[in-house]
Order: structure tokens, then sequence, then C-alpha cells
């Protein structure tokens, strides 16, 4: 079998001081990002959201076959309709759906069913994880990996967004098909996550509970 086409490797190797201090700057600025629930509605410029996007696609995939899409909803009438069906969901969630013990381990974080940032905040970014894909013909083909794939995906536009310096929100409330009509996405995908960004607010608070970080030692071992 002929080995398919490669290019040279576009790696920096840095000296090992610096690289102490490169992986040191960005747990510090990383570990400062928190779930916001109060946003400003000041606008974004739009190029730094795309710049965003293309760092959460530069993400490694299964086969390379890139199985996301990012669907950002930034009009007030879309953003209305997606807060009026999130907050449907939600009110079914916290009044019966959800099992108790669900319930007691949101309770630290104070959240409910009601969801103003989703029409506060300037931009909503749907992610949907592509489950197969279409040749010309019709037929399909599978996409491997396709869970971890747009996992890795959704973290890298996660650091993107906080390193550019806007606040985030990962909501997912379930179902969630409801983006699928609202986004115009096909059946092939499916929504995942719903990434709020933006400024937070002037007087943005969070939950105490929140900066609670596991250790080093609680969550890695060395064999």
């Amino acid at each position: 079998m002929n080995r398919p086409p490669h290019v040279p490797l576009d790696f920096i190797r840095y000296p090992e001081a610096e690289m102490r201090e490169r992986v040191r700057l960005f747990e510090e600025d990383i570990c400062r990002r928190r779930t916001v629930r109060e946003f400003s509605p000041e606008p974004v410029p739009r190029e730094i959201i795309e710049r965003a996007i293309l760092c959460g696609g530069s993400g490694p995939s299964g086969a390379n076959q890139q199985p996301w899409h990012f669907a950002v909803i930034q009009s007030p009438a879309l953003k209305k309709r997606v807060r009026e069906a999130a907050e449907e969901e939600e009110r079914s969630f916290y009044s019966g759906r959800a099992p108790q013990e669900w319930l007691e381990a949101l309770a630290p974080l104070g959240t409910d069913e009601h969801k103003p940032f989703l029409e506060v905040a300037p931009y909503l970014i749907a992610v949907f994880a592509i489950k197969y894909g279409e040749r010309a013909d019709g037929s399909r083909f599978s996409h491997y990996y396709v869970p971890e794939s747009v996992g890795i995906a959704s973290g890298l536009l996660l650091a993107a967004l906080h390193r550019a310096g806007l606040a985030t929100l990962t909501h997912t409330p379930s179902p969630m098909g409801f983006l699928n009509e609202i986004c115009g996405r096909p059946p092939a995908e499916k929504p995942i996550l719903l990434v709020v960004t933006g400024y937070p607010a002037a007087d943005c608070e969070v939950p105490a509970y929140a900066k609670q970080k596991k250790t080093l030692a609680q969550i890695s071992s060395w064999l």
C-alpha cells in the first residue's frame, strides 16, 4: 500500500524553562474560567467568535472526519425562541423529570428553570455532532469516535473564547432537538451543547462552590 501524502510537522520545541513558564501561565489563566449566568448585552466582534470556532475545529477527530458543526445564533428573535424552548424543557426537568439526587447535586450552584442569559448574551453557539456523512449519491458512511471528537473540539472552543477575554456558559437542556429546527440543521446532526458567550455583566457573581476544584492527586495517577 502506497503511503498517502505527508507534509512537515509545524512544531516548536521550547527550552524546558520556557515550557514550565508557558504551561504555568496557561494554567493560571484557564483556571480563572468560570461558568457565568449573568451576561452583558454588549456586542462582541464577529471575528473573535469565528477565530474561536476555528480553534475548536482544529481539534483531533476519528479518521479526521471532523464530525461537528457550530451554529452561531445572534438574532434576537432566534435567541428568544431558544430561551422559550429551553425553559420549557427545564421546567419539566426541575418539576419532576430530574431524580432527587441530581437536584441535590445542582443545589450548591443555585440553578433553576429560568434562563434569561439565553437572550442577553450576544452569541449562542449550538454545537452539533454529525452522526454520519452522506455521499453525493445520497448513501451514508459512518463517522467514528463522534462523542470523543466533538467533546475535544468543544473544550478547545471554550479555551479559545476564554483566552480571547469572553465569559462562557455550557448549557445542556434535555432534550434539545428543538435546536435542529431553530438552526435549520439536518437529522444527521445531534445537538449536544449550547455555548453561551459574551462579556460578563458588570456585577456578575459566580457560586463559591464552583471554585472548588479537585486536586492533582484526586484527578491523576502516575503508574
